[in-house]
C-alpha cells in the first residue's frame, strides 16, 4: 500500500474543503477502502476520516425515515422503528456481509462499495472500470456473476449493494454536501450505467459528501420484502436479488415498486415488471408476464444465461408473499 496522509475532519464543511485536494477520499468504517487500497486498485494521497460527524442519526417519522451517512448497518437493521414501517431495509441490511462487517460498515459507504468483478479487483488484468480503455476481460473471460441486463461493451460488472437495491424499491432520496452546496438525489439517479464511461459510477461530483438518505415511510412501504439468491448462506454478494413494495387489494394489484440486484450494473428498476402487475389479480399469468417484461432485453454471456430464468423465479417467490397464487 502506497503511503498517504490521515486527516480526522471536525464538520461536513471542514471534510469538503479538505477533500478539494487531488487524491483525498473520505473514510468511515473503511470496509471496503482499504481492500482496494491493500490490492493496489485505488491509492490515495489523503483519507479524511469523517467518523467524528455528526451524521449518525436513526430519525423515524409520521411518513418517512432519515438515516445519517454513519449510520452503521447493524444500528439501522435492527432499529424498530425501521424494522416496523421499512421491513424491505432491514431484511436488505441482514442479507448483506457478516455481522462483524455490519457493525463497522457505514450507510454512506455502502452505497459507494465498489464491484466485487474479480477483473476489477486484480490489477494485472485489462478492466475499464478500474483503467479506462484497457478492454474489459468479463466480455470473453468467465462471467457468471456478471450483469445480463443494462450493460455496454466496455463493462458488464454488477452492483455489489443489497441496500442500494432496497432503498431504489422504495424511492428514497440521497443527500449530499459538496463546494457548492447541500443537494438531494433520487437513488434511482444516483447511479450511472456504464456506456462508454464505467470508471464514473455515480453522479457524484469530486469531493462531494454523502450525508445522509430520505426514505419515505408509508402504508404502503410496510408492504415489502427482499429476497437474496446467493451461492453461500452469509458473506456473499447476490447472484440475484429482488426488492418488492407491493399493495395488493381485493385480489388487484393496486402499486408496485421493484427493483433487481445481481442482473446489472446499476441497481435495477423495471416499470416494465410494474406495469405488468399494476391493475391486475397477482395470478400464475400475471406474475409470469411481469417476468418476461423484467427480462426482455436481456443479453447472456458465455456463463450466466442461468440467471435469466432464476430472477424471474425469485421474482415469483417474492409475490407469492404478496398473496399471489400459482
Amino acid at each position: 500500500m502506497r503511503a498517504f496522509a490521515y486527516t480526522p475532519a471536525d464538520s461536513p464543511e471542514a471534510a469538503v474543503r479538505l477533500a478539494a485536494e487531488p487524491q483525498a477520499r473520505y473514510i468511515a468504517g473503511g470496509t471496503d477502502l482499504l481492500n482496494l487500497m491493500k490490492d493496489g486498485v485505488q491509492q490515495h494521497d489523503r483519507l479524511i476520516d469523517i467518523n467524528n460527524l455528526p451524521l449518525r442519526e436513526i430519525t423515524v417519522s409520521e411518513d418517512r425515515v432519515r438515516l445519517g451517512a454513519l449510520a452503521r448497518m447493524s444500528d439501522v437493521a435492527g432499529h424498530p422503528g425501521v424494522r416496523r414501517r421499512l421491513p424491505l431495509l432491514s431484511q436488505a441490511l441482514l442479507a448483506g456481509a457478516s455481522p462483524q462487517v455490519r457493525n463497522m460498515a457505514s450507510i454512506g459507504g455502502n452505497l459507494l462499495q465498489r464491484t466485487r468483478c474479480w477483473y476489477f479487483r486484480d490489477s494485472t488484468m485489462p478492466c475499464n472500470k478500474r483503467e479506462p480503455g484497457s478492454g474489459c476481460s468479463a466480455l470473453e473471460g468467465l462471467n457468471r456473476w456478471h450483469a445480463v441486463l443494462g450493460g455496454s461493451d466496455r463493462c458488464i460488472a454488477v452492483h455489489p449493494s443489497d441496500l442500494a437495491v432496497a432503498l431504489t424499491a422504495l424511492d428514497a432520496t440521497v443527500t449530499t454536501l459538496s463546494a457548492q452546496g447541500p443537494r438531494s438525489i433520487p437513488v434511482r439517479e444516483f447511479y450511472l450505467s456504464p456506456g462508454d464511461t464505467p470508471d464514473r459510477e455515480t453522479v457524484l461530483r469530486p469531493g462531494e459528501l454523502i450525508t445522509g438518505l430520505d426514505v419515505p415511510a408509508t402504508d404502503r412501504s410496510a408492504e415489502s420484502r427482499y429476497l437474496k439468491v446467493r451461492d453461500r448462506a452469509t458473506f456473499e454478494f447476490a447472484v440475484v436479488s429482488v426488492a418488492a413494495v407491493v399493495a395488493v387489494r381485493h385480489g388487484v394489484v393496486r402499486q408496485a415498486s421493484l427493483a433487481f440486484g445481481g442482473v446489472a450494473p446499476r441497481p435495477w428498476r423495471s416499470p416494465e415488471a410494474e406495469q405488468a402487475l399494476i391493475g391486475r389479480p397477482l395470478h400464475a399469468a400475471t406474475v409470469a408476464a411481469a417476468g418476461r417484461a423484467l427480462v426482455r432485453g436481456a443479453i447472456p454471456r458465455e456463463h450466466n444465461g442461468f440467471k435469466i430464468p432464476l430472477v424471474q423465479r425469485a421474482l415469483a417467490d417474492v409475490l407469492d408473499g404478496f398473496g399471489g397464487r400459482r
